[in-house]
């Protein structure tokens, strides 16, 4: 059970009851299984940003939009570390 008061992400517009209940069905996967889950979300939210990119600078090369992927999930310096000359400018 969460601690009282506690939320994710700082908001909490779940009432107590599915809240507990989300919590015990998560419990209750083993490890792989919830393994499993955190990939698809991560890959799920680094599919969206990169729509994200893509819609707000379509002529951007692949490359480019990967490295304004990475600036977003990862910070400028990985960004620049992992694509040295990519175009971070226009966000």
């Amino acid at each position: 059970m969460v601690s009282e008061g506690a939320t994710l992400i700082g908001v909490n517009d779940t009432d107590e009851r599915s809240e507990t209940r989300y919590f015990e069905l998560l419990r209750s996967r083993s490890a792989v299984e919830r393994l499993e889950m955190a990939v698809r979300l991560s890959s799920s939210v680094r599919e969206l940003c990169e729509m994200g990119v893509r819609n707000a600078s379509p002529t951007l090369s692949e490359r480019d939009v990967r490295a304004r992927v990475a600036e977003r999930v990862y910070g400028s310096a990985v960004a620049n570390r992992l694509f040295p000359g990519a175009d971070l400018a226009n966000r």
